[in-house]
């Protein structure tokens, strides 16, 4: 008779990280000093990147025209107001109350500009810090948010401390929390509204497995299925999910393909869960509790997104606030009050605006050149020549830009670990690259729809938490050694091209910061970035 003996694994070292993290972890002390100090060094990293010279350039730049100003007038009035012809230049010099009392044409919701208002009221509507300060803030808190949403997907600090501490010094992330737009409040709800979902899921699960398990009875075989489960509405998680991504509505419309996205999620996850737990009618069941799903989630939304809209209703002026007054009382929404008629009036004077958004523009790029890069945008660019303004850029001068351009590497690397993400949800059927995976498809996939309507590359903001997610997921299965049996060969290879991974990329970071935040820098060194045709 023969036998065949097990394989022997190769003796190898441990790492110096994974010799170093034991220790930490078998310390209970030193873990919880980990477990706050390194979002916190994270943190005060990524507001340096972005509080740094906030104020330079003192000019509206790029959409800063449309939003600081109708920030500035809706803080005042509750509205947005028209402005005179070439209003940036005198509103950057000081003249910041030149605006009429007539109502402006605006096609986002107001929550943005309340929060772009507030930093203009608290550091004065002159001061371009005043102007981007809540950006900067949110973007700011973005990164932290991330640690909490990776955090509680992985469990693990470093990999949280791995995706927050990327979009700390990327450079997409940089730019728009250091301009004056709505995107990045946009990015916030977004986040803000998943990581609700993640920890709704947590808690509602174990409740389901465990009153499903009360309802079969102690001393029931445990494989005995139940005819139905419980409906539970106890969920406060869900209900601040609903609220957050109806911020996220209120900031921008597309916030709502967030809502859609993430209500589908828990009413699938939770089918799923019920058939887990053994509920015989698990399909009809889902259904039931998914009717109560939608209760806490849509309406507390609604609310959020309507009470946007106070100083528009509860004021005169602005932008079609009466222009059904003498006409109303016919049409699908004659049961409303007047005002609430006019403001479904004006929606829908929005949505044809944008859905026919067809200006050319030269850095307009569609959705489905996205995953490419193919054309970033240029929010700003100041060319001076040698010795004007301190310039020592020689023959051919020097240029001030803020270009919100990704890191490249972390771009392409995050794009193909989304496609990964893709595979190990196929293979291994796991909720949390699920979770990402809907967050990418709740971001990206609308915009797929309006191939002609202009939109621009700066759009991924929202998108990007998402795919240093999934990248963080790769990178976490390439410094174990891959997803198959332990091996110690594989697992310090995979932590060393981790290692070198994260090294280039903040060279990287570091080589395209000075084009990341408006620094001066010789023209020759900006054409050094012009990797390719579009990058200009």
């Amino acid at each position: 008779m023969t036998t065949t003996a097990e394989p022997l694994l190769p003796t190898v070292r441990p790492s110096r990280f994974d010799r170093w993290w034991t220790r930490v972890t078998a310390d209970p002390a030193r873990l919880r000093l980990w477990s706050w100090l390194a979002p916190t060094l994270i943190t005060l990293l990524a507001a340096a990147l972005r509080l740094w010279n906030l104020g330079h350039p003192h000019s509206l730049v790029f959409d800063e025209t449309y939003y600081v100003k109708d920030a500035w007038s809706q803080w005042l009035l509750g509205y947005a107001a028209t402005w005179p012809e070439s209003a940036d230049a005198q509103f950057a010099a000081g003249d910041t109350d030149i605006f009429t009392t007539d109502g402006s044409f605006v096609v986002h919701p107001p929550l943005g500009k309340y929060l772009i208002g507030l930093g203009m009221a608290l550091f004065g509507a002159d001061s371009s810090f005043g102007w981007r300060i809540a950006a900067a803030l949110f973007g700011t808190a973005t990164v932290l948010l991330l640690y909490f949403v990776a955090r509680s997907l992985t469990g693990s600090i470093v990999f949280a401390s791995v995706a927050s501490g990327l979009m700390a010094v990327d450079g997409l992330a940089i730019v728009m929390s250091r301009v004056s737009l709505l995107d990045i409040f946009l990015t916030f709800f977004t986040l803000l509204a998943c990581w609700f979902v993640v920890l709704d899921r947590r808690r509602h699960l174990d409740r389901l497995a465990a009153l499903v398990a009360l309802r079969r009875g102690a001393d029931a075989d445990p494989d005995t299925r139940v005819p139905w489960g419980p409906v539970l509405w106890n969920r406060p998680w869900l209900l601040a999910a609903g609220a957050a991504a109806g911020a996220a509505t209120a900031v921008k419309w597309s916030g709502v393909w967030v809502l859609a996205a993430l209500g589908l999620y828990v009413v699938v996850t939770d089918a799923l869960a019920r058939r887990r737990a053994g509920v015989w009618y698990w399909p009809m069941d889902a259904v039931r509790q998914g009717l109560v799903a939608f209760v806490l989630l849509v309406p507390i939304a609604a609310v959020v997104y309507l009470g946007s809209w106070i100083g528009w209703l509860t004021t005169d002026g602005g932008y079609g606030r009466h222009a059904l007054d003498g006409r109303a009382g016919s049409g699908s929404f004659s049961w409303l009050p007047l005002a609430l008629q006019n403001l479904v009036k004006y929606h829908e004077t929005i949505y044809g605006s944008m859905a026919g958004m067809k200006t050319p523009h030269s850095y307009a790029s569609p959705a489905w050149q996205w995953p490419f890069l193919v054309r970033p945008t240029s929010m700003y660019a100041n060319v001076t020549t040698d010795g004007q303004a301190g310039c020592t850029g020689g023959a051919n001068g020097c240029l001030e830009v803020l270009y919100s351009m990704p890191n490249p590497l972390l771009w392409y690397a995050s794009v193909i670990a989304a496609v990964y993400l893709i595979y190990r949800f196929i293979v291994a059927r796991d909720w949390r690259p699920a979770l990402v995976l809907v967050g990418i498809a709740a971001t990206w996939l609308p915009w797929l729809l309006y191939p002609e309507r202009t939109i621009f590359q700066f759009y991924t903001i929202v998108i990007w938490p998402f795919l240093l997610l999934a990248l963080t997921f790769a990178l976490r299965d390439l410094a174990r050694g891959g997803t198959g049996a332990p091996d110690p060969v594989r697992r310090l290879a995979g932590q060393r091209v981790v290692l070198v991974f994260l090294a280039v990329t903040l060279l990287l970071s570091a080589f395209w910061y000075p084009l990341w935040s408006g620094m001066q820098v010789p023209y020759d060194f900006y054409r050094l970035h012009n990797w390719m045709q579009g990058w200009v």
